[in-house]
């Protein structure tokens, strides 16, 4: 798929209304970045692309469940080998646990090589009488607040682009040199569940330690199970850089967006008759959106028909984020109205953003409470509806952090002073993800 994309339709989206873009096609490096980055390999290959789409059709059927995760806002100083490994890691403990409660493929994508631009409620920051551009993540400038950090840099999508592809390469690795094995996962769950903050989630590690030992002793062939697919996904905010990274599948004729394997409109950006959805209504990657709590049966048919005019399952998620307020008053009637239409749509619970709260101390966070509360709700409206809860979409990482309340290790308000890393929204760290997987898988054992 070499070169830049020539594709009808494919450039629409530049005469219609766009938000949340960074203020940069007038300097002078945004042409020659541009032309660099659509001459640039893929990232990701349309192969890989259409194997994801299968695998979300699936879910989409109640044969699967998509396990999403990974960072608010990626950075360039932490794509290290360790801190990769790590989130990596806990997506794939994450995924053994869910697996055996849904007892069905678990899909493994991450918040990842990628996730570097962030959508702000407010182009500019003010600190003691000092305005200047807010942070809109590393692709766009820098968190550093003086005005040559956060001055707008097209030259910085260059360097998203190389960081996305080694991070790319260094899942690669993981994925299928051993690390992934089904066996150590496992034994890396057993260590979490031993603690005593964990131990009311011991009982279902012995009994996904017991399904290992049969599958063991009926001569398992565990050569197969030290590999795993996993994906790579990111909103869809810088369409300079999407566009740029869009490449026509020789094999099939089709422009596929290269910088991800999936990507997703956020609620910010998903008006029907603006730039962002016209976009990716043209490219063939699976396309998410996030529907928050004023969505209404109309928006999400209409969002339907945009995006999935075919109504190809795999094709069209929608992740509700709806907080834990309103997720069983909303949700019922948007699933009831979609499910009447015939669409076959993937349903997911982002249940982080809508909790978002500020501590007494003055931090941005969320109570693992309300995140779970959410899911739960999300379950039952599920069960009520009759239709599959397909997903799970979390901000996290798999150090141990402090900047989401609570959890059975719990997290308070003074762990922020030294623990809170996030340069954008609080994510779980490693123990609250386990644990949110253990709760959950409780829940998919209840639906099933």
């Amino acid at each position: 798929m070499p070169g830049a994309a020539v594709y009808p339709g494919l450039d629409d989206w530049r005469s219609l209304p766009i938000a949340q873009q960074p203020t940069w096609t007038e300097s002078p490096a945004f042409e020659p970045t541009v032309k660099e980055l659509s001459v640039l390999p893929p990232l990701v290959f349309a192969g890989e692309v259409d194997v994801l789409r299968s695998r979300l059709a699936q879910a989409a059927q109640g044969k699967a469940f998509l396990l999403q995760g990974g960072d608010c806002a990626e950075t360039f100083e932490a794509a290290t080998a360790d801190k990769i490994s790590a989130r990596v890691k806990t997506i794939l403990q994450m995924a053994v646990v869910l697996t055996y409660g849904a007892q069905l493929p678990v899909i493994k994508m991450g918040r990842m090589a990628g996730q570097f631009a962030k959508p702000r409620s407010s182009n500019d920051e003010t600190r003691d009488g000092v305005t200047l551009p807010a942070y809109r993540g590393d692709i766009v400038n820098g968190y550093d607040f003086t005005p040559e950090s956060r001055q707008h840099d097209p030259a910085r999508m260059l360097k998203a682009y190389h960081t996305s592809a080694s991070t790319l390469n260094l899942i690669r690795a993981f994925t299928q040199g051993g690390f992934a094995d089904l066996r150590s996962v496992h034994e890396w769950n057993k260590g979490f569940t031993s603690n005593p903050a964990h131990s009311r989630y011991e009982q279902l590690a012995k009994e996904i330690d017991s399904a290992i030992k049969f599958m063991a002793s009926c001569g398992a062939d565990f050569e197969a199970l030290k590999t795993v697919e996993f994906f790579a996904s990111h909103e869809a905010l810088l369409l300079d850089y999407e566009r740029a990274l869009t490449r026509i599948d020789s094999r099939t004729g089709f422009p596929y967006d290269t910088s991800a394997h999936f990507l997703w409109i956020g609620e910010r950006t998903r008006e029907l008759d603006q730039a962002h959805v016209d976009f990716l209504s043209r490219v063939r990657n699976p396309i998410g959106v996030k529907l928050g709590p004023t969505t209404s049966p109309d928006d999400a048919l209409a969002l339907i028909e945009k995006l999935d005019p075919n109504r190809e399952p795999g094709r069209l998620t929608f992740i509700t984020r709806m907080g834990a307020k309103n997720i069983r008053e909303k949700l019922p009637n948007l699933v009831e109205k979609v499910t009447a239409s015939g669409a076959q749509v993937l349903w997911v619970t982002d249940p982080m953003h809508g909790n978002t709260v500020t501590s007494p101390n003055g931090y941005k966070t969320r109570n693992f409470d309300d995140v779970i509360d959410e899911v739960r709700g999300f379950f039952e409206v599920h069960q009520a509806q009759g239709t599959f809860p397909g997903g799970l979409h979390v901000e996290m990482t798999g150090d141990d952090v402090a900047e989401c309340l609570g959890g059975a290790d719990p997290i308070d308000q003074e762990a922020f002073l030294t623990g809170y890393e996030s340069v954008c929204d609080p994510r779980l760290n490693h123990k609250q993800s386990l644990e949110m997987a253990f709760l959950v898988s409780e829940e998919l054992r209840k639906s099933l």
